[in-house]
C-alpha cells in the first residue's frame, strides 16, 4: 500500500515512519493529479484550511482518503461528490483506536444524569502550545457523545500531546474518565488502520466517521 500523506508535521512524520512506503507531498513536493494517481490512500494532516484546497483534487485521483485535518467545515456537498464517485473517506479529531472504546464509557457514564439530580459533568483537554484551537476537537465530540450539558476548559503548554477528562461529580459521589496519549504515534497508528480498510475496500463509499467504522469492525 503506498500512502499519500499531506502534512508532514509531527503526526505526519510517524506515519512515514511507520510506513516507509509513504510519499510525502508538501511545500517542497507539491501534490499533482499525476502524482496522487501513483498512490493507493491519502492520509492527511494538514491544518483544515489547507485540507480543504486539496479536496477536488483528491476526489479527481479517484483517491480514498483518512482526514485528520481539524478546524475546519466540510462542504455542503462532500457526501454526494464521494458517493457520485464512489470513493469511501474516513475522517476523526483522533485517531486513537483506544477513543473508539472511550466513546462507549462515555455513552455509558452519560446515564449519570438519570441517577442524581444534583450532579454536573465537566470537560478539560491540555495540549501542546502549538495547537491552535481551543477546546480541542476531541472534547468537543466528548461533550456530543455525553449529551449532557456540560463545562469545557482547555489548556495549553509544554509539549503535551493530548489529555482529556470527564468528570462527574456530585455531592455523593465523583467519577473521572481520562484518556491520556503517550506519544504522537497513537494516531499515526489509528490512520494507517484505517487506510488498510479502506484499501481493503471495507467501507462504503461517503464520508465515514472513524468511531463509526471502528464500532461495525469490532461488532459492538
Amino acid at each position: 500500500m503506498k500512502i499519500a500523506l499531506l502534512g508532514a508535521g509531527k503526526t505526519g512524520g510517524e506515519v512515514k515512519e511507520l510506513h516507509p512506503d509513504t510519499i510525502v507531498f508538501d511545500t517542497q513536493n507539491k501534490p499533482t493529479l499525476e502524482k496522487l494517481k501513483e498512490c493507493d490512500v491519502a492520509i492527511s494532516f494538514l491544518p483544515g484550511n489547507a485540507f480543504l484546497d486539496y479536496i477536488d483534487l483528491l476526489i479527481e485521483a479517484k483517491l480514498p482518503v483518512v482526514s485528520g485535518s481539524t478546524g475546519m467545515q466540510w462542504p455542503s456537498n462532500i457526501e454526494k461528490q464521494l458517493k457520485d464517485s464512489k470513493l469511501a473517506w474516513i475522517k476523526s479529531h483522533n485517531f486513537s483506536l483506544g477513543m473508539n472504546i472511550v466513546k462507549q464509557m462515555i455513552q455509558k457514564m452519560s446515564l449519570l444524569a438519570k441517577l442524581f439530580d444534583d450532579g454536573t459533568f465537566s470537560i478539560h483537554d491540555i495540549h501542546h502550545i502549538h495547537k491552535k484551537d481551543a477546546p480541542s476537537g476531541t472534547a468537543l465530540s466528548w461533550k456530543e457523545w455525553l449529551g449532557e450539558e456540560c463545562e469545557i476548559t482547555a489548556q495549553r503548554k509544554g509539549d503535551v500531546v493530548g489529555y482529556h477528562h470527564l468528570i462527574f461529580d456530585s455531592p455523593q459521589e465523583k467519577i473521572t474518565l481520562i484518556h491520556e496519549a503517550q506519544n504522537r504515534s497513537i494516531f499515526a497508528r489509528g490512520a494507517i488502520f484505517a487506510a488498510n480498510l479502506l484499501q481493503e475496500q471495507k467501507i462504503d463509499s461517503g464520508l465515514n466517521d472513524f468511531n463509526t467504522v471502528i464500532k461495525d469492525y469490532l461488532k459492538i
